[in-house]
């Protein structure tokens, strides 16, 4: 029981790595939830051609962004200031869709996204995010997806310093990976939004 216990605990990371392999898309969707990490690695599928469009999502913002705003400093929304640097990468406005939607949650971008590529006549989604986010996303991302023949190939970020095979030895997985451990428990059980 011992030896199974630490076989789980040295492997969680790589468990929740799971990337799947990709293939050429109609769009490279970019979760929210990192200023430039996910969304530079889009850039580079994007440049090697792998989808003509990029989609962001955008994420709820800080309670803080509301208080400087009432202090009469407002920010650009982070899918704005990110659009602005796809474009400064070369990747044209008419490459770039950004939903209306605000996202809470994950559950909540794969919904928006199954509407987008259901009105748009997608087949093929490459979903970009956090490579500790990857089960999860991928959960949420197919469970929407059911049924509909659309595919989801997820895509995890190069960009972001993370490392599943040594994860127990620095801080910053630690937290990856006992944050998205707990939510994929919660979605497996059918409780995750």
């Amino acid at each position: 029981m011992i030896a199974l216990a630490l076989f789980a605990f040295a492997n969680a990371g790589r468990y929740l790595t799971k990337e799947d392999p990709i293939e050429n898309g109609d769009a490279i969707a970019v979760l929210a939830g990192t200023r430039m990490d996910r969304a530079l690695e889009a850039v580079d599928l994007y440049r090697r051609g792998f989808a003509p469009i990029i989609v962001l999502t955008k994420a709820t913002p800080e309670r803080s962004v509301a208080v400087l705003a009432q202090r009469g400093i407002t920010l650009p929304p982070d899918a704005q200031v990110t659009r602005d640097i796809l474009q400064k990468l070369g990747v044209p406005s008419a490459a770039i869709v950004i939903p209306p939607e605000i996202h809470g949650n994950t559950a909540q971008e794969a919904r928006t996204l199954h509407r987008l590529a259901v009105s748009n006549h997608w087949h093929m989604l490459i979903v970009v995010t956090s490579r500790y986010h990857l089960r999860r996303a991928g959960f949420a991302m197919h469970r929407e997806l059911a049924g509909t023949g659309i595919r989801a190939a997820m895509h995890g970020t190069r960009y972001e310093d993370a490392n599943p095979d040594w994860w127990w030895t620095r801080r910053g997985d630690w937290r990856w990976v006992l944050e998205e451990g707990g939510k994929l428990v919660v979605y497996a059980l059918g409780l995750g939004a």
